[in-house]
């Protein structure tokens, strides 16, 4: 088999972990959400962002007639086009997963702080949220039945020649070393990388990919079409991890998120290709 999996165990599990999947509760049932949404004045400009700036988050203009959007953007650096800031610039940015969190967390702080919510509860229910986008990224690609060649026997010839043809995809992209040994490297300890060895991955996912393509592309008998699949889209999750996590140069949300999920989606990938590895043996006996 292609992929030898070496179990990645983070340090502290606890660590990844949402007590609280409806939302962060601030001073009783207020949202902290809701608190970094508040605009009492409806200029466009959050209450915590006013507070920053020296502006009254109660009135739209608290210096000699400037509406206080105008004057926070200009100490900001925005500069007004025909007279107008555009409030929404933020969201029309190229931002990372990182750089987006980063503000999300920063705002969360700003309004925490304004409203003297910062204490143990509010740190914990943070570090819970962070932790748990971390991990819960969810998959950007997911095959479905009918991406799946599937063939008109079941005759044992047919499996014979799925089975061949499944062999000579994985003879066809062998791989020096496996993911499992890459992570290694790069994870000297609980708080050191080495990112020097982020290159070594470039490999791992080029052939991973052209395994998928030729799978995806292969005929496969009826009575395997689902366990094919299975695999495929468990494949597909692993590739994913790895280029989460070759990204972590530029993107380290990213990358923390592929190093979560990869243990889960190795374990899931070995399970689907046993089963598809049984099936194949039970039909050729």
């Amino acid at each position: 088999m292609v992929f030898v999996v070496v179990l990645f165990l983070t340090k502290n599990k606890t660590f990844f972990t949402n007590t609280r999947p409806d939302g962060l509760v601030y001073n009783g049932n207020e949202k902290i959400q809701d608190l970094v949404n508040r605009d009492t004045d409806g200029d466009g400009v959050p209450d915590w962002e006013e507070s920053l700036y020296g502006t009254d988050p109660t009135k739209k203009s608290t210096f000699d007639g400037i509406p206080d959007a105008v004057y926070i953007a200009k100490l900001s650096g925005q500069s007004p086009q025909n007279g107008e800031i555009n409030l929404n610039i933020k969201g029309q940015e190229n931002l990372t997963q990182t750089d987006q969190l980063s503000r999300e967390l920063f705002s969360s702080v700003a309004a925490l702080n304004q409203a003297g919510g910062i204490d143990q509860n509010a740190v914990d229910q943070l570090s819970n949220s962070l932790a748990s986008k971390i991990q819960n990224g969810e998959a950007r690609k997911m095959f479905v039945y009918s991406d799946v060649r599937v063939g008109k026997s079941d005759s044992v010839q047919a499996i014979k020649n799925y089975n061949t043809t499944l062999n000579n995809i994985y003879s066809k992209y062998p791989m020096k070393y496996t993911i499992g040994d890459v992570l290694q490297k790069f994870i000297i300890d609980q708080n050191n990388v080495d990112e020097s060895v982020l290159p070594q991955f470039d490999p791992i996912i080029k052939q991973t990919n052209n395994i998928i393509n030729d799978m995806s592309k292969m005929d496969v008998p009826p009575s395997l079409a689902y366990l094919h699949l299975d695999t495929l889209n468990k494949l597909e999750k692993v590739y994913e991890n790895v280029t989460d996590i070759r990204q972590y140069s530029t993107d380290i949300v990213v990358a923390m998120s592929g190093i979560s999920q990869y243990q889960t989606s190795a374990d899931n990938l070995v399970s689907s290709t046993n089963n598809l590895a049984s099936a194949i043996e039970n039909r050729l006996k």
